[in-house]
């Protein structure tokens, strides 16, 4: 007697992570994964807790203990003033533009569908950079000023890339390769207007231009709350299309995205969080690149994951504000420093494991 004969067998089938649904009161379903929820209440926890730590570092330490005190306002007057007047908005600031960058870079790659998506690469620090640098060199303007500019140089660039890339539609390499090409000129527009500066407004200019958290008072952390407050919520609730943007603009299409609307909500989100995280803190560089890569890495979830990234971007910044502190000793180094170096060696790694897998 035969055996009937079905064909080979078939391959044993990968379960992906496990799948919560929650289902609010007005009918609003979420679904959450295990793994995924595990990893940004890790994240979450590791923050805080780097957060504590670094409050209590500086020319006057404060333990663990005493910190968390007067967080809780059972402080003595001279340990309110440091933690909560000196360091905390410090920290706050350093959360806050972590999870920017984090959240930015995750709906860019996952807008380019290219790991190299990054407002690091496609010239949005740059410009935002430059519309600083106008404001000191040029115009001579305050520190608020200067913030303002720095977000209308984010906002002026990514706009100009946005039209430059459209050709019925954008595409995600021509994306970034647009972005590529503005990035050099914007950088070639900062070394411009250096040289016409005069001494004091270069030396202003270039402490900016590095990237560091030193100084950072509550003037930085409200403006920046704010627009996190408006921004972020209206990045999570397009997360799902963003997801379906990834099959491609046909498939989004077809499943009811309104692929363009969506596409520019999204990218005009992520160029004002950018810019806002710039102005704030200077050209912290590449962590919106690593960033949501390991924060997807961790969880080995599909889709931007875009919490996890916010997660993982507070967490790093907080994480590289503190080495910067307390490893080099007397010659602190701005944090913008010790993300440049870290992130350019991710990305040469990055660009050898691509080439190596055939995908550039």
């Amino acid at each position: 007697m035969k055996t009937p004969r079905n064909g080979p067998a078939a391959r044993p089938v990968r379960k992906g992570p496990p799948v919560k649904s929650l289902r609010t009161r007005g009918g609003l379903s979420v679904r959450v994964e295990a793994r995924s929820a595990l990893v940004v209440l890790l994240l979450l926890l590791a923050a805080l807790a780097a957060s504590v730590v670094l409050i209590g570092t500086g020319d006057y330490p404060i333990g663990f203990a005493d910190v968390v005190r007067t967080l809780l306002g059972e402080g003595n007057p001279g340990q309110e003033f440091i933690v909560n007047d000196l360091r905390l908005p410090r920290v706050l600031v350093a959360l806050l533009v972590g999870a920017a960058l984090g959240l930015g870079g995750a709906v860019f790659q996952s807008v380019s569908r290219n790991p190299l998506g990054s407002p690091d690469i496609l010239g949005l620090g740059q410009g935002s950079t430059a519309g600083a640098l106008f404001t000191i060199v040029v115009l001579g303007g305050s520190a608020t000023q200067v913030t303002l500019g720095a977000l209308a140089g984010g906002l002026l660039t990514g706009a100009a890339i946005y039209l430059l890339a459209w050709k019925r539609g954008v595409h995600g390499y021509r994306f970034v390769l647009v972005g590529i090409g503005a990035a050099a000129i914007v950088t070639a527009v900062n070394g411009y207007l250096l040289t016409k500066a005069d001494l004091v407004d270069a030396a202003r200019a270039l402490v900016w231009m590095t990237g560091s958290l030193t100084g950072r008072d509550w003037d930085q952390v409200w403006p920046l709350l704010a627009l996190c407050a408006v921004l972020v919520p209206l990045a999570l609730v397009n997360a799902r299309p963003l997801r379906m943007l990834e099959m491609g603009d046909d498939a989004a299409g077809a499943l009811g995205v309104r692929v363009e609307r969506t596409r520019l909500l999204l990218m005009l989100s992520a160029v004002v969080l950018t810019a806002a995280a710039t102005a704030a803190a200077g050209p912290v560089g590449f962590l919106a690149l690593t960033a949501p890569q390991l924060a997807k890495r961790l969880t080995k979830a599909p889709g931007p994951n875009l919490v996890p990234a916010m997660a993982m971007g507070a967490t790093l910044l907080v994480v590289a504000d503190w080495s910067s502190q307390r490893i080099f000793g007397a010659d602190q180094l701005p944090v913008g420093v010790l993300t440049g170096v870290l992130g350019g060696a991710y990305l040469l790694w990055l660009l050898v494991t691509e080439r190596r897998a055939g995908r550039i």
